[in-house]
């Protein structure tokens, strides 16, 4: 960590690029990677309606599911809602339209025993993210820009998931963060 307190990256790392495509009907997202090719697709559980939503690979294996309720998310392996599947829970710490920070819980093997494991600070109007684990940063979004331009709506926003870190991860973390 740099004296300003700031998270910065290693030497010598390339980060990896997504592009996420929020649906304008209904309430999906489409990860594609840098050639175009649909990677991850997000989409509400069609039994829970708009307080659970599935992340999907590119086939259609559920991976992930986000379920929200008591004002805290709680994200599981792959279709389940089991405690023993509980990956991790996400806290508000500070939640405005401009500034929104989220505590990650990651879960253990003891159900009750959770430590804080990252931290989410943007945006989310401007579909701007960082994902902080310690003093480092793990993955980023921000809307697409040329030249100081917007040159896409916030329905369409880049997704930088630095090495070392698992990309399933940081989609699943920022479903919560970008969710409306």
């Amino acid at each position: 960590m740099e004296a300003s307190g700031v998270p910065v990256l290693g030497v010598g790392q390339i980060p990896i690029d997504y592009i996420l495509h929020k649906s304008l009907i209904g309430h999906g997202l489409t990860v594609h990677d840098a050639q175009g090719n649909v990677v991850f697709r997000i989409g509400p559980s069609s039994s829970s309606g708009r307080r659970t939503k599935i992340l999907f690979d590119s086939v259609g294996n559920p991976l992930v599911t986000v379920l929200y309720l008591n004002d805290e998310w709680r994200c599981f392996r792959g279709n389940s809602q089991e405690l023993e599947d509980l990956i991790f829970t996400v806290h508000k710490i500070l939640y405005y339209p401009s500034n929104t920070e989220l505590d990650v819980l990651l879960s253990s093997a003891n159900s009750l025993d959770q430590k804080t494991g990252f931290r989410l600070k943007g945006n989310p109007f401007r579909r701007a993210c960082t994902i902080i684990r310690g003093d480092s940063i793990v993955a980023q979004t921000s809307l697409l820009y040329k030249l100081s331009k917007i040159i896409y709506s916030r329905n369409k926003f880049r997704l930088t998931v630095y090495p070392g870190n698992d990309c399933v991860l940081a989609i699943s973390m920022l479903m919560a963060f970008f969710w409306r």
